[in-house]
């Protein structure tokens, strides 16, 4: 008995691990890129997100081909390599929607909106695919979108720009993961989440570098003159980018080892958890009204999960 049971407590000791790491790592870039962006005084959302993708793009590079935490994956033809270089491009500005949106709103309000995005999921899969689903499927995404509105209504360091960024970063988002539903849709081509990372990457930079150059121009300047200002600037951006990417490796590593079930609600969990800590540590004011709206949205992301999980039909 002991015997069979202590491969299981290891499990549940690796899963919980993982969990934790994954926690972590998502809460960690998330608080530190509001810390850097709007705390710090680095005002660059372009160029940290170039920096997290490169940070990807060497240690995809490491764990794939040297540590083998995944088998390698080659691309097989010209047609499969745009397919993943458009899906670089959407990714790339729904990640730097996302920076932008840090600099002008409070976590608590980032995540709020963030966790709209089974709603655009819903629509971008609908126009692009046709793919309908229940009626109580699509009736669960109406309280996802009211709690926005009215965390919009109760927040009190609500900006109009940052919110728009926000919304569009997450429709973005959205729309990646149904475009790569799309474009990467045959056995042939498919591609693991950290393979795909790899690609992605070194794509993602070609795109952030120019535009990185031309719309913050004194990003090198304002850099150096931050690290010689605060000693451990170049500390606080390396781990950054490098929590960036362990975001990515836990976050295909938890799928792997749990059911899709589990890691929506742990999903919705962490925004919460993230929404509490940002709270803590930045001490951004929130009203009753805030938390209402956010904690409806979570609940209608909740219901619309398990809606979808019943009622869902092609």
């Amino acid at each position: 008995m002991s015997a069979s049971s202590s491969p299981s407590s290891s499990q549940i000791l690796f899963i919980s691990s993982l969990i934790i790491l994954w926690y972590s790592s998502n809460i960690g870039v998330l608080l530190l890129n509001k810390l850097l962006l709007s705390n710090y005084g680095f005002k660059f959302p372009i160029f940290l997100t170039m920096c997290h993708m490169s940070a990807c793009a060497i240690l995809s590079y490491v764990s794939i081909v040297f540590l083998k935490v995944v088998p390698f994956q080659k691309i097989k033809s010209r047609s499969q390599f745009l397919r993943i270089a458009t899906l670089s491009i959407v990714f790339c500005g729904s990640v730097v929607g996302g920076n932008i949106s840090l600099r002008y709103l409070p976590v608590s309000f980032n995540q709020a909106v963030g966790a709209t995005t089974p709603f655009f999921t819903a629509l971008f899969a609908y126009l692009m695919t046709l793919k309908r689903e229940s009626w109580v499927t699509y009736c669960a995404l109406v309280p996802v979108v009211t709690g926005v509105v009215i965390a919009s209504g109760g927040e009190p360091s609500f900006h109009l720009y940052g919110f728009i960024m926000c919304i569009s970063a997450t429709a973005a988002r959205a729309f990646k993961s149904v475009l790569q539903g799309i474009l990467l849709s045959s056995e042939g081509e498919k591609l693991n989440s950290m393979n795909l990372l790899l690609y992605m990457s070194p794509v993602a930079i070609l795109v952030l570098l120019p535009a990185a150059l031309i719309m913050e121009p004194d990003v090198i300047d304002v850099t150096v003159s931050l690290a010689l200002e605060h000693r451990f600037m170049w500390v606080l951006l390396v781990i950054n980018s490098t929590m960036a990417y362990a975001a990515n490796l836990t976050n295909f590593l938890v799928t792997k080892n749990t059911s899709a079930l589990t890691l929506q609600v742990l999903g919705n969990a962490k925004g919460a958890v993230a929404v509490v800590i940002s709270i803590l540590l930045f001490r951004n004011p929130v009203t009753v009204v805030g938390i209402a709206g956010y904690s409806m949205t979570v609940m209608g992301v909740v219901a619309y999960g398990e809606a979808k999980r019943r009622y869902s039909y092609q």
